[in-house]
């Protein structure tokens, strides 16, 4: 039975295990949240993003760092393997 998607941030996050391999990803959109902060992280601004994908919205970059934000918040172990 197909898992429906999950949503976050008011819809801007999408999670689809049908959709770019479960990873998160913008309105259900084939764009993922890490394409996102990958090209924040090599110092693109959000005009540049926008203008490369112009299905996006200010708000759906803010979402993208929000969601990152949230993760960063959560309690991780680090275990060591072999």
């Amino acid at each position: 039975m197909p898992q429906s998607p999950l949503t976050f941030l008011e819809g801007r996050i999408t999670i689809d295990p049908a959709l770019c391999n479960g990873k998160p990803t913008l309105r259900g959109k084939r764009i993922s949240v890490q394409t996102i902060l990958d090209f924040l992280a090599a110092g693109d601004s959000e005009q540049e993003i926008l203008e490369q994908y112009p299905s996006l919205e200010h708000d759906d970059i803010q979402a993208c760092l929000r969601f990152a934000a949230l993760l960063m918040s959560q309690h991780y172990s680090l275990s060591k393997v072999a």
